[in-house]
């Protein structure tokens, strides 16, 4: 069974930053990509940044030069460095993998970041 545990999530102002863990209960090595997603109410998940087993990082337009993404196979897990926070990346952030293997996707149980003006 795999389990994906988000943490670091809190409060902080505008222009603040905040570093998102993903722990996976098995090796990452099995996953070609690790995801960060985030979704405010109302609205579908949208998908912020991804890594490959390579290390090759793709963000979405709106976190470019503000926020990295990494991973640490030995840890068996990701990263997400959230710097010059906006209000507007208030969201619950959600980690999530694809298992070709399986045909499943995982996703953890969310963490969230609210940012004020």
């Amino acid at each position: 069974q795999v389990q994906l545990v988000e943490s670091g999530g809190g409060w902080v102002q505008a222009g603040g930053s905040l570093r998102l863990s993903c722990a996976a209960s098995v090796s990452i090595l099995r996953f070609n990509d690790m995801d960060w997603y985030r979704q405010v109410p109302g609205k579908q998940r949208e998908l912020v940044a991804t890594i490959t087993l390579g290390g090759r990082p793709t963000y979405d337009d709106s976190v470019k030069g503000r926020f990295t993404i990494s991973r640490d196979n030995a840890q068996n897990t990701v990263y997400l460095q959230m710097n010059s926070l906006k209000p507007e990346d208030t969201a619950v952030y959600y980690c999530h993998t694809y298992s070709r293997y399986r045909a499943t996707d995982y996703w953890g149980q969310g963490t969230q970041v609210t940012v004020s003006s």
